[in-house]
């Protein structure tokens, strides 16, 4: 009885207990905090090339006047420390968001102080001047060769939406009935969208540009856009198929014994299973229509066709004389919808789910 006694180990009195707790928690928010600044530092050569972008198109003169750059680092980059902090030191969710917002108009005070001295929209003059190109070169004539950013704004708009609203009907429809139907040479076909995507898109400007002037679609709009959501489509298909994979067929059948039609299954029960799917080809599609480069390059001509990318190109063509902070202001300008349309939709991106693979 007393050999018994002596092998079971004596209980751990409350404070050790504490100090084991204690420490587990140091070393969990330790490992946040590491978390965030590794974060924090792999994203600068990122962050830091869009600041410059910015900072040059609301300060720069000839691309040369970065301390507006510098300064808005040295607050922006404490500012991130001391967030990565919060976020990892403070479980109350009210105190943490009290001192998420100080920092931030701390932040915002400290960013005003230092660089509104520096800032201008000269650089944004592109936006209502007319007639750019001759008011920077300073030489008249040069601007018949340049549309207004309006214009290629427009243009790029058209171009990005119409191939969007194609590229997400057709995958749509394309990957439901790939999906729900067994049909001869399915699997061939199947194969066929993985090799569709494995060349190189630049090998298809020669024969594209002649087929085009075949049908007489070069230099127009409708061609770029029609060249553009076919060459988009088998990735879109193949990523619609897996979301239709993912729907269940009971929900569907369930529909049909209760009296629904195919097609009123496929809209009323089907579709918006599939709805985040759709969205994120449509992101998508927006997005390869918008910065498309190399097809409106070759395809698009005259002015009155020029997209942004093509804006873009010309701007910093020696015909414009380089004027790189104006370069910056059209980037700038250039990258607004894609930022507001990531900003919309980021929340339904994150929840995505595709083959049972929730990102």
């Amino acid at each position: 009885m007393t050999s018994a006694a002596a092998a079971i180990p004596a209980p751990v009195p409350a404070r050790e207990w504490e100090r084991l707790a204690e420490r587990g928690r140091l070393r969990r928010r330790a490992t946040v905090v590491l978390l965030y600044c590794v974060l924090v530092l792999g994203s600068l050569p990122i962050v830091i090339p869009y600041l410059w972008l910015v900072t040059v198109s609301l300060s720069g003169r000839a691309g040369a006047d970065t301390i507006v750059l510098w300064r808005t680092l040295a607050v922006v980059f404490p500012a991130l420390l001391l967030w990565s902090m919060l976020r990892a030191g403070i479980d109350d969710e009210k105190r943490r968001f009290r001192l998420e917002m100080a920092l931030g108009l701390a932040t915002l005070a400290a960013l005003g102080w230092v660089t509104v001295p520096h800032l201008n929209l000269n650089n944004w003059r592109f936006l209502w001047s007319a007639n750019i190109a001759d008011r920077v070169t300073g030489t008249a004539g040069v601007g018949a060769k340049f549309p207004s950013v309006w214009t290629a704004f427009f243009n790029s708009l058209a171009l990005a939406l119409i191939q969007m609203t194609l590229v997400v009907v057709s995958s749509t429809l394309a990957g439901y009935y790939l999906s729900r139907y067994d049909f001869r040479h399915r699997a061939a076909y199947l194969k066929g969208l993985l090799i569709l995507q494995a060349f190189p898109l630049l090998t298809l400007t020669i024969p594209i540009f002649l087929l085009l002037y075949w049908v007489g679609l070069l230099d127009t709009i409708t061609g770029v856009v029609l060249v553009v959501a076919a060459l988009e489509l088998p990735f879109a298909i193949f990523v619609m198929k897996g979301f239709f994979d993912a729907v269940p067929w009971d929900i569907e059948m369930s529909a049909m014994t209760d009296g629904a039609s195919r097609r009123q299954a496929f809209w009323m029960v089907v579709l918006p299973q599939v709805k985040v799917g759709m969205l994120a080809v449509g992101v998508f599609a927006f997005l390869r229509g918008w910065e498309e480069y190399v097809f409106v390059r070759t395809l698009l001509i005259e002015k009155a066709n020029w997209t942004m990318s093509l804006y873009l190109f010309w701007m910093q063509d020696d015909m414009m004389g380089v004027d790189y902070a104006m370069v910056s202001a059209v980037g700038v300008f250039y990258v607004l919808p894609s930022v507001v349309l990531y900003a919309f939709t980021q929340r339904y991106l994150t929840q995505m789910n595709i083959g049972g693979i929730k990102g």
